[in-house]
């Protein structure tokens, strides 16, 4: 038996774990145009085994999004690579920023902040900015966070930040804890997820909906983003979590 794998999955299992991933049903919250998860039972153990039936949206929960979610003729789910999806983890912290203004949106000033206390983000990383969003799950009002005239209020990218990213920094991948990569008054502003269609196109992917990033440092950390593989997916709820240094 070879032991430098077993040493090395003994090492990460003595390393602190923490779940980003939150639990999903038919009450939790989701994107308005879906429905909600519907759930039946197929078997019970009076049967002799228990089974059930889900029907749900792929993007729904904590969700990985694929680039042909986006983008036509693009990679769908199961051409991801499962190196891919383990990455260093780089959390960008604005929780401050997002409880005082719902509406912020991180710039490219902002990162060069971060890197001026953190050091350069390197290439190669899954970067997630880090808005405390996820702590008003599951009460759908407050996660949705609506106007009175209609209009949601949550935190997010804006394009420029995200072109920086990816251009100057090389990063791979990002994630947020709100529904949408883009601010909700970039959306309004420009009437689509500029922001989200702008990550897609990379040929990569990003997850939404994380959750216990406070509980992560600001570098040091590797994410897992563990998915299902279902035939040609836009994307799916997946298990994602990060093992601490």
């Amino acid at each position: 038996m070879s032991t430098e794998l077993i040493n090395a999955l003994q090492t990460l299992k003595e390393k602190k774990w923490i779940d980003l991933t939150h639990a999903f049903g038919a009450e939790t919250p989701r994107f308005n145009a879906f429905k909600g998860l519907e759930k039946t039972t197929l078997f019970s153990h009076d049967d002799g085994f228990f089974a059930q039936n889900f029907s749900f949206a792929g993007q729904y929960g904590t969700h990985l999004d694929a680039p042909i979610h986006f983008v036509r003729d693009a990679r769908y789910l199961e051409e991801l690579e499962l190196k891919e999806l383990a990455l260093p983890l780089i959390v960008i912290d604005h929780s401050k920023d997002a409880a005082e203004n719902h509406d912020f949106t991180i710039s490219v000033e902002d990162i060069l902040k971060f890197e001026a206390e953190h050091g350069e983000i390197e290439a190669g990383t899954f970067v997630a900015l880090r808005t405390d969003w996820s702590k008003r799950w599951p009460d759908v009002e407050a996660f949705n966070n609506f106007d009175a005239e209609g209009n949601p209020h949550a935190p997010g990218w804006s394009v420029d930040a995200l072109k920086f990213l990816f251009e100057e920094r090389h990063i791979k991948a990002v994630g947020h804890e709100t529904f949408d990569t883009d601010s909700s008054i970039l959306y309004r502003q420009n009437n689509a997820l500029l922001g989200e269609l702008y990550v897609l196109e990379q040929d990569t992917y990003q997850v939404e909906l994380l959750t216990n990033l406070d509980q992560l440092p600001a570098k040091g950390a590797v994410i897992f983003n563990i998915v299902p593989k279902p035939e040609k997916a836009s994307g799916f709820p997946v298990r994602s979590f990060a093992i601490l240094p």
